[in-house]
């Protein structure tokens, strides 16, 4: 055989390895709108906490649809201000006088200490502040661009419930608006899932664990067994961080959602770039060796079958095309997720370039020293032990 036929042959041994060895993960049968667990015969106590830092543009919506969820039980809202200087604060109070004042508390954060993320000393705080002043059963991270359905919270409670799990989350939907968001928001979803396989996530026998920083409903007491929200205290994936976290106190469960719906907008291309280039490197955890392997991998897994359908002959051709088929088939479950036309599944390969130049950018911005870069602040750093601090938090 020549060497394009043995290139052929990996590469589709790689694809059926992905399509049928990793728990089905392009399915997307992992939803919560595919079944509808049984409502507790009480509903417990459940506090949500909402880190925002700068969050004026969307909470007032976000907000507004948290706290309108029509949940039996007793419910509270934390939101902790995150030292915003564009009246994120004065939002969130608005958006609870307009429907449920009693249930809001704002906590101003506090600076953020040394060897701690944003976004982590935030979710933390809220937590302390839960902790001391409220009685919980269940405590709910949510993010603050964030719109939620009115029964959401009914559903994940019932969820928890039912299944006896310490952590249930959501994965929303995202926006799927401009040309960038079409091209590279199904994707991101879809690598997601290929990484952390849901059905993998909620296998108490499996080791993969992950969580969507979307909505993240954790029981109280397996939160302080685990270490509390200060056992991640330096993660900059801090919901797959926390997923593990709690992964190891009980059963979790992962899924995505129509429920949830982000309303954050990447209208343009550098948006996603700066999104995904945050945290690319932190989940090659910080390894130039690993870096390289990885990318050689997706030229081999994305680029290669495609090369070989369009211009290998005979033997090696068809195993190109057969390959890109199955890739295409794949990434079709994803596309009708989002409502979007099945022909955008032949993409797959077109997509996954960008995604390679922001794995190589996120790692250009942490040799910077400007890596994990949100909010004003370069966080990168504090994911990896031994780096030096880097701040750059504004007054």
């Amino acid at each position: 055989m020549s060497a394009f036929t043995w290139l052929g042959l990996v590469v589709l041994a790689i694809w059926l390895v992905l399509a049928f060895g990793r728990g089905g993960f392009w399915l997307c049968r992992d939803r919560d709108d595919l079944d509808q667990p049984p409502a507790p015969s009480a509903w417990p106590r459940v506090v949500a906490v909402v880190p925002a830092r700068d969050e004026a543009a969307l909470i007032g919506q976000s907000l507004g649809s948290l706290l309108a969820q029509d949940y039996p039980g007793d419910f509270r809202v934390i939101v902790v201000d995150d030292r915003s200087s564009d009246g994120t604060a004065d939002r969130a109070r608005a958006a609870a006088a307009a429907s449920s004042p009693g249930r809001l508390t704002i906590v101003s954060g506090a600076p953020l200490p040394v060897g701690w993320t944003g976004k982590v000393w935030a979710m933390a705080q809220g937590e302390i502040f839960a902790r001391k002043n409220f009685t919980a059963d269940y405590l709910l991270f949510t993010d603050a661009d964030i719109f939620h359905a009115p029964g959401n919270l009914r559903a994940v409670v019932a969820r928890a419930e039912s299944g006896g799990y310490g952590l249930v989350s959501l994965m929303a939907s995202w926006r799927c608006d401009s040309a960038a968001e079409k091209w590279l928001i199904p994707a991101f979803t879809y690598f997601f899932q290929l990484i952390y396989p849901f059905r993998w996530v909620s296998n108490s026998r499996k080791k993969t664990a992950a969580a969507a920083g979307n909505l993240m409903l954790a029981r109280a007491d397996l939160l302080a067994k685990a270490g509390g929200i200060a056992a991640i205290s330096n993660a900059l994936i801090d919901d797959c961080a926390f997923g593990a976290l709690m992964k190891g106190a009980g059963p979790i469960w992962l899924g995505l959602t129509h429920r949830l719906r982000s309303l954050r907008a990447y209208p343009r291309f550098a948006d996603m770039r700066r999104m995904v280039s945050r945290s690319a490197f932190a989940q090659l955890r910080f390894s130039y060796p690993l870096l390289a392997l990885t990318g050689f991998g997706l030229v081999l897994t994305f680029f290669v079958p495609l090369w070989l359908a369009f211009f290998a002959d005979s033997l090696a051709g068809f195993l190109g095309v057969a390959t890109y088929v199955l890739m295409s088939v794949s990434f079709a479950p994803i596309q009708r997720f989002y409502g979007l036309p099945r022909w955008r599944a032949l993409t797959l390969p077109l997509i996954a370039a960008p995604y390679l130049l922001y794995m190589l950018d996120s790692a250009w911005a942490y040799k910077r020293g400007r890596g994990g870069m949100w909010k004003g602040r370069a966080q990168a750093h504090l994911a990896r032990p031994g780096r030096a601090e880097i701040e750059t938090e504004k007054p």
